[in-house]
């Protein structure tokens, strides 16, 4: 296996299919290499990746998201990432079968780029519920994890988004699980970065991309970080711990 393969396949671990399945695609460059169950879904063998279907409407957010930004954030954004990944990978695998080690190399950074922005992506929608729907706070495994950690749910959120806010540019907040400690930490990612590249298993993501939220919140990040808690789909989060724990 290609050392893009492995470390693209080491990103795609990430997903779960704990509150909707990814539509099945799969990778020209390695076919077979997700095999892994906790990606079944994620990829078969000959063709491209896709698009996810949301697991809500684009409104279903409101207040808190508009449909504006969802819809743009989804089939434009995501769309983008998808669209420039399979690209990519189709130069990396023609450059692959021609032995051209220069070709391959120049399509790594966006093969990496491009395949975070997906698979970040990809976690974010699940990580998020109707507001009717949310239930309000962390429970059982990942609450008692959280208090451990930073004494409350309250503390977490604060120094959350604390971190997540002086983000410069763009980039995204995280709630990950180190395997090594068993502990949970809050880690920033620049640009599109998959959390997996920094050792540590994705729980929770949020995107501070300025396309996130910048059509309702403007330039009010802090404002967007207090809100978006309001929608967060902790039973999904949970199940990532729980999944990762195993």
């Amino acid at each position: 296996m290609s050392f893009v393969s492995k470390a693209f396949a080491r990103a795609a671990r990430a997903f779960t299919p704990a509150v909707r399945p990814i539509p099945s695609v799969a990778s020209p460059l390695a076919p077979g290499v997700f095999s892994d169950p906790m990606v079944a879904g994620f990829a078969t063998s000959m063709q491209s990746y896709t698009l996810p279907d949301l697991p809500y409407d684009y409104a279903a957010l409101e207040p808190v998201i508009s449909a504006d930004i969802m819809k743009l954030h989804h089939q434009k954004h995501h769309a983008a990432y998808v669209n420039n990944l399979n690209a990519a990978l189709e130069k990396y695998a023609a450059a692959e079968a021609k032995r051209d080690l220069q070709g391959m190399i120049q399509q790594q950074s966006a093969i990496k780029f491009n395949g975070g922005g997906h698979v970040n992506h990809s976690i974010f929608w699940t990580n998020l519920t109707p507001k009717g729907q949310a239930s309000g706070a962390p429970a059982g495994k990942l609450a008692k994890a959280i208090e451990t950690e930073w004494g409350s749910v309250d503390k977490f959120i604060s120094t959350f988004n604390t971190q997540t806010g002086a983000i410069q540019g763009s980039g995204w907040g995280w709630l990950g699980l180190n395997k090594e400690s068993g502990r949970l930490q809050i880690h920033t990612m620049a640009n599109q970065d998959p959390l997996s590249t920094a050792g540590l298993v994705p729980l929770l993501g949020i995107d501070v991309w300025e396309h996130a939220y910048y059509l309702q919140y403007k330039n009010a990040r802090p404002d967007y970080l207090k809100a978006i808690w309001q929608i967060v789909n902790w039973k999904n989060v949970e199940e990532r711990l729980t999944q990762a724990s195993s």
